[in-house]
């Protein structure tokens, strides 16, 4: 199986799989992602709405320009059924705020925009029987402010409740009719504005929900997402963990996850919301206008071409980025943990060259995204400027000939720059749609990774008399570099037994083996008499407990550390602390520092003493009151005068225990009821201290040259 922890960088397209199962963690949060798309939706609608209601003020109320169809006249003429229909089809209003046709006498005065709704031909055909002419006129309701200078007036086309004046005479209109006259329109401004205003309001209101909302939906799958990572790695082997290095974990917990989290809040939703306001945009250009649409239409395509060339520049881009940001990270990684060896050998000079030359790639590579974009955004705005030159120069053609409204034109001039400003913002996301789908791939691959040691056994220890038994047991860190050689001892219950033996002999390892942190290749361990492979992982670990030579304490409280994993309420877990630090001779210590079982440790306990934090592993350990103990080297970090405030708890910690020590001091072993000597993974000595002196083997030659004096 490939290792997904590799370094070069896998950079992909939009992957289906991954994205498929990126969404599946939105399941628990239905409910919220229905409302970020609902929000999505009325959003949306609102931007749409916005030149929509703008051309709406602008034609029928600032510009309110009528057009005058005869239909009198059209009732003495053989009209064609496609042009009766369509006449008669001007009669009914046509959208939200836009003014009805308004009959006098023997005429239909038509807003200009809705006449733009006939078709060329039956326009033509209206036209050439004078049905239609090319006069603008001005249509109003008549009112008391108006009627009697509207009455008197020649100028005028009225039925005793509307009139109709040609929209070149509103400008010889007395200054005070003209006010009476156009009352309505400003009425109608008012109300626009108001619908205006509101819908800025529900577009504010639903732009706040979709980004909370997202934001929301994106917070919850990464905490989603980081628990189950977490879950998983804790679970996993000492043999995946010894294999990947601690900090890639931590970066596919966070850095890879918060990708993740950018899919949601900057890819997902916002592509889905570029991606309505362009289809929403050109649909609205449609049916505002079909002829000036296809202008727009017309200017695309270079569009669609510079995207995907951009698209995959990008991609380019992103991976040779991706590729130098590595190396420089894992570059300074390796020489700042070297410090003090480049330093030693005087490489600093050395080092300064190779990561300027690994920095200068890098610096390349961002000059190489920077310029991908620096390229694509002048181009599109290029694009976006010219199709709305071309909008202007057609449309004012079309406006001149009455076949388009004012209004209409600079709705498409709005329409046309809301199409343009998502273009340039998906090529932009199409990066982080790149960098969520690499990290997708590696935190799912890390969730794919199965190497847990299998906890199938159901039997419990309980009680523990504390038998060991190694037997035939063969164990390789490596296949093929076994440690452990077909060995085999025992150990009684309540039997103090000791392992000694060179550097690389299997001490340690028999540790991990006997706790099933590592599985063994071969032969069986025992406790007494059952399979430790039979056991329950929590049942086995509650029995054995090992003081490990490097000690780890958390962030956190003594007491916290002391009684790490017990369940027990606030008052009892105290007084468990307490009686463990009591056993072990380390309460007065304790309660040597000012907060005493309160104090809290830093990182790594670097705020106490090496001998304090092993006094504090043994506390821990006690309080959990294991029925067999391990002491691996355990007193190797204590100063003399702290081991002996230890020697004499020892004997009481571990009376009625069955333990294994592993020493390097004679002071600790020398009275063992058995002392295993390990050469090469195997037992070669055994016995008490006296008889292995008599031998005067591998034993009797490390007492002699490596263990200190006897205290």
């Amino acid at each position: 199986m490939s290792d997904y922890f590799d370094e070069e960088e896998v950079v992909k397209d939009y992957d289906s799989v991954i994205a498929k199962r990126i969404l599946s963690y939105i399941k628990p949060y239905r409910r919220l992602a229905l409302l970020t798309f609902l929000a999505l939706a009325v959003s949306t609608a609102g931007e749409l709405l916005l030149p929509v209601l703008e051309q709406r003020i602008i034609d029928d109320a600032v510009v309110a320009r009528y057009l005058a169809f005869d239909t009198a006249r059209a009732a003495g003429q053989d009209l064609s059924e496609k042009s009766a229909a369509a006449l008669a089809g001007l009669y009914r209003a046509n959208g939200l705020f836009q003014t009805k046709p308004v009959p006098i006498g023997g005429f239909l005065f038509v807003p200009q925009n809705q006449q733009l709704r006939i078709s060329g031909d039956v326009e033509k055909e209206l036209r050439a029987k004078r049905i239609l002419d090319d006069e603008q006129w001005y249509a109003f309701g008549i009112n008391e402010a108006n009627r009697g200078y509207v009455l008197e007036n020649p100028l005028f086309i009225q039925d005793g409740k509307s009139a109709a004046i040609k929209a070149a005479l509103l400008a010889t209109l007395p200054e005070d009719v003209l006010r009476a006259v156009r009352g309505a329109d400003l009425d109608r401004i008012s109300s626009v504005i108001l619908a205006l205003l509101a819908a800025l309001l529900m577009v504010f209101a639903a732009a706040y929900v979709q980004t909370w909302s997202a934001n929301l939906i994106g917070q919850q799958v990464m905490k989603d997402m980081r628990l189950e990572l977490f879950q998983k790695t804790v679970s996993q082997s000492t043999a995946f963990l010894s294999r990947h290095p601690v900090g890639r974990i931590v970066t596919r917990l966070c850095g890879d996850v918060e990708t993740i989290n950018d899919f949601f809040t900057s890819v997902m939703v916002a592509l889905l919301k570029d991606l309505s306001v362009m289809a929403g945009s050109l649909v609205t250009l449609f049916l505002l206008s079909p002829r000036l649409a296809l202008v727009v239409l017309a200017c695309m395509p270079p569009v669609v071409v510079c995207t995907a060339l951009s698209r995959l520049r990008a991609r380019d881009a992103f991976r040779r980025q991706r590729t130098a940001s590595s190396a420089v990270t894992s570059y300074l990684s390796e020489r700042l943990s070297g410090l003090q060896i480049v330093q030693y050998f005087r490489r600093e000079g050395r080092s300064r060259d190779e990561y300027a030359a690994r920095n200068g790639e890098l610096l390349s590579a961002n000059l190489g995204e920077i310029r991908v974009y620096a390229i694509f955004r002048p181009i599109v705005e290029f694009i976006a400027t010219f199709t709305t030159a071309a909008l202007i120069a057609v449309g004012s053609i079309l406006v001149l000939n009455l076949t388009l409204s004012l209004g209409v034109l600079v709705a498409f001039i709005n329409l046309v720059a809301m199409f343009y400003a998502p273009v340039m913002d998906i090529s932009e996301k199409y990066t982080i749609l790149q960098s969520a789908m690499a990290g997708g791939e590696r935190v799912f691959a890390l969730l794919d990774t199965d190497e847990r040691i299998p906890d199938t056994g159901k039997r419990e220890l309980a009680p523990v008399r504390g038998h060991i038994e190694f037997k035939n047991v063969s164990f390789s860190y490596k296949t093929g570099e076994e440690v452990l050689k077909n060995l085999s001892f025992r150990v009684e219950p309540g039997e103090m037994a000791a392992i000694v033996g060179y550097t690389g002999a299997g001490k340690t390892t028999i540790t991990s083996v006997l706790t099933r942190l590592w599985d063994i290749d071969a032969g069986t361990i025992s406790i007494d008499g059952v399979d430790v492979r039979e056991v329950s992982l929590a049942s086995l670990r509650r029995a054995v407990l090992p003081v490990l030579q490097d000690v780890f304490l958390f962030s956190g409280t003594i007491a916290d550390n002391i009684t790490l994993g017990l369940e027990l309420p606030p008052g009892e877990s105290r007084e468990a602390a307490i009686a463990a630090a009591k056993a072990v001779s380390a309460h007065e210590i304790i309660m040597r520092h000012g907060a005493g079982y309160d104090t809290l440790l830093s990182e790594g306990a670097t705020n106490i003493s090496g001998g304090e934090r092993q006094l504090l592993s043994f506390a821990r350990v006690i309080a959990h009151n294991p029925s067999i103990v391990v002491l691996d080297e355990a007193t190797s970090s204590i100063d003399t005068e702290t081991e002996r405030l230890i020697q004499a708890g020892m004997e009481r910690i571990l009376s009625g225990r069955t333990s294994i020590v592993i020493a390097h001091r004679l002071s600790t072993i020398r009275n063992a009821a058995r002392i295993l000597v390990l050469k090469g993974g195997a037992v070669a000595e055994q016995g008490v201290h006296a008889e292995l002196l008599a031998l005067n083997g591998i034993y009797a030659r490390q007492a002699a040259s490596r263990f200190p004096p006897l205290l």
